[in-house]
């Protein structure tokens, strides 16, 4: 698994009548590829797994795989409350032909570092697929401490983080502890510049589902010490990427897919769309944001 580059957490996208649109679904994937990311990542926070049936999510899943066809891996997310459940989703998703997982500590009960370090080891054991550990203590209550991935040494699958801990200096502390031994991708769109110019090699992203080239190149020109360049876009950026690290995210990064013309604002219940005065807000900042693109053409790197 090639974890360096840009990780799409993409959206989940609806009909009116609350199926999944995968003719949508597919042109955004479409979107991504050809900007040049690395992996589409299914069923995370974005993509509205707490509110998909486990056959949705299943066949999510085989439909992604079977259109992506081996263009690049599919990543799927677990995010379970039961060491059980989360071994039969890893294994039910390797039997599909997914590429790696993305693991969640358990769900709705904050283990301390002995159950962690076990649910995380019994998951590895269950399957050959690469597993990037998902270390989100400000959403999920879990901290993934350096000790707790010292144990986990041994696990060779587990093969990356992705660092949400809105604390940039872990992503050095990672670095030196372990050296290169795990990938580290940054996890908070709103951090991208910060922890990539630290050291780390990827970058989960939530706002790449609207702007997938601008994301691309961003993360490219970041990567080759383009510094000046990297700033011109990330500047545009941020007030766009701050819309990842609200209660929102979802209706949010939705609203930017549809004005962006890859997607659509339908959400799930109990989710509902923006309306009135906060709709306009977000609808505002967006439309500043599509109006100013920077014209990636005249940048130092090759446009997806």
């Amino acid at each position: 698994m090639n974890w360096n580059g840009v990780l799409p957490a993409v959206t989940t996208k609806f009909t009116a009548d609350g199926s999944i649109d995968y003719m949508l679904f597919f042109e955004n994937v479409e979107e991504q590829i050809n900007a040049g990311v690395i992996g589409i990542i299914l069923g995370g926070t974005l993509g509205e797994s707490s509110v998909l049936e486990d056959e949705e999510k299943m066949e999510l899943t085989s439909k992604t795989i079977a259109y992506v066809k081996g263009r690049v891996p599919v990543v799927l997310n677990i995010a379970e409350g039961s060491t059980r459940k989360a071994i039969a989703c890893a294994q039910a998703a390797e039997s599909m032909g997914v590429d790696a997982l993305m693991l969640l500590p358990p769900m709705r009960y904050t283990p301390d570092h002995r159950e962690l370090v076990t649910y995380f080891a019994e998951i590895a054991k269950s399957t050959k697929l690469p597993i990037m550990i998902y270390n989100n203590p400000v959403d999920y209550k879990t901290y993934v401490t350096l000790d707790v991935f010292e144990e986990l040494l041994p696990y060779e699958n587990i093969q990356a983080v992705k660092e949400s801990t809105r604390d940039v200096s872990n992503v050095t502390r990672m670095i030196n502890r372990f050296g290169d031994r795990y990938k580290i991708l940054c996890g908070v769109d709103t951090l991208t510049m910060e922890c990539l110019t630290m050291g780390a090699h990827g970058l989960v992203a939530g706002l790449v589902c609207a702007f997938p080239k601008e994301t691309v190149v961003l993360f490219n020109l970041i990567k080759e010490g383009k510094t000046a360049e990297a700033l011109e876009i990330y500047r545009w950026f941020l007030p766009l990427l701050e819309l990842d690290i609200h209660s929102k995210l979802v209706q949010y990064i939705k609203l930017a897919e549809e004005m962006t013309g890859i997607g659509s604002a339908k959400v799930r219940a109990p989710r509902l769309e923006l309306v009135g005065e906060e709709k306009a807000k977000i609808v505002k900042l967006i439309q500043e944001g599509i109006d100013s693109r920077p014209v990636l053409e005249n940048y130092s790197v090759v446009v997806g």
